[in-house]
């Protein structure tokens, strides 16, 4: 409300313009822009950790019923022999590799998981919810393994179980459901940033075509 003189000494008083007043609040900082991040909503959170609870029972499910009622027996075919069931401890990486760095693996497994737990309230894009949703799954699946599975705790071997073409990874490294997880969610990350659009919702490309 403003106070005014008026030419005979009298007080009078009257609401400031509406532009004016909408110009104050925004100056005081009241209004924020309209282009202001915003926290990740409910249903990307939703997406995020429903995406990797599936990822995760999936991986669960599939590696005991693998381990036990095939893991000592002869590889089995599936899908005409596009797949083989063939059990095999892990002590590496994904896809059998960095083995021997068991409780170096399972230390960066965890920092993975802190690191998307730390990005996701301030998730904006869909996509890079999926994406992180993938790997968060795919690496608590095989923390997991390497916390509470044989010989000891962040020295526990991967259950690795599916065989591409032929059994014994003798085409393809020996993988599993969590494996799986961890490269689709990084393949669809990477794609998202080669596209221009950032966790946040920012779309580069777009911002240097308004520009030119």
């Amino acid at each position: 409300m403003f106070t005014r003189v008026g030419d005979n000494g009298g007080v009078s008083t009257e609401h400031p313009p509406p532009e004016q007043a909408s110009s104050s609040s925004e100056s005081a900082g009241t209004t924020p822009p309209a282009d202001a991040p915003k926290g990740a909503s409910r249903k990307l959170l939703a997406l995020l950790f429903g995406v990797a609870a599936i990822g995760l029972a999936l991986d669960v499910v599939t590696k005991v019923a693998v381990v036990a009622n095939l893991e000592g027996n002869p590889p089995v075919k599936v899908l005409g022999g596009l797949f083989y069931l063939d059990v095999l401890r892990n002590p590496g990486a994904a896809f059998s590799m960095a083995t021997g760095l068991t409780w170096l693996l399972a230390l960066l497994a965890i920092a993975v998981v802190g690191v998307i737990v730390w990005l996701a309230p301030k998730l904006r894009s869909p996509g890079w919810a999926v994406g992180l949703g993938l790997v968060l799954g795919g690496a608590c699946g095989n923390l997991g393994d390497r916390l509470f599975r044989a010989p000891g705790p962040l020295q526990g071997h991967v259950v690795d179980f599916l065989s591409f073409l032929a059994p014994g990874g003798q085409v393809f490294p020996v993988f599993n459901v969590a494996d799986s997880c961890i490269t689709c969610g990084g393949i669809l990350v990477v794609l998202l940033s080669l596209l221009g659009r950032d966790f946040d919702g920012t779309i580069h490309r777009k911002q240097k075509a308004d520009k030119s």
